[in-house]
């Protein structure tokens, strides 16, 4: 298979996982089930979820890295990460969150990392 696809496919996996851990502890209280849990809890499943977030992560770094024989330099494996994280991000939220907005600042924010990725893969 492609590495490039198969980096990419990892980093939007692990992407996914990264959002539970961060965000998805404010949907349960939200929500009420976790609304007493002291923080410790709170954390120790935070982290339970980012554990499965590194399990995709780092082979994707690994087998992207142009260091190990994949196509991509260090530079562009972190900028893609941060815009799979921000897609991720907003997709989670606009189901997640009822009250969710996305207005015309985040577009143009999405726009411009959108324009970092350009610019990191030129030549």
């Amino acid at each position: 298979m492609n590495p490039s696809l198969i980096t990419i496919g990892l980093l939007v996996v692990a992407n996914i996982f990264m959002t539970v851990a961060w965000y998805g502890h404010l949907k349960l209280q939200a929500s009420g089930v976790s609304a007493n849990w002291p923080v410790f809890a709170v954390i120790l499943l935070s982290w339970g979820i980012a554990l499965v977030e590194y399990c995709f992560q780092v082979p994707a770094n690994r087998l992207g890295f142009e260091g190990n024989g994949g196509p991509f330099s260090l530079m562009q494996l972190k900028v893609m990460q941060e815009v799979i994280t921000l897609v991720v991000f907003v997709v989670f939220s606009l189901i997640a969150f009822n009250d969710f907005q996305l207005r015309w600042n985040h577009f143009a924010a999405m726009l411009l990392l959108v324009g970092a990725v350009y610019l990191v893969f030129m030549k």
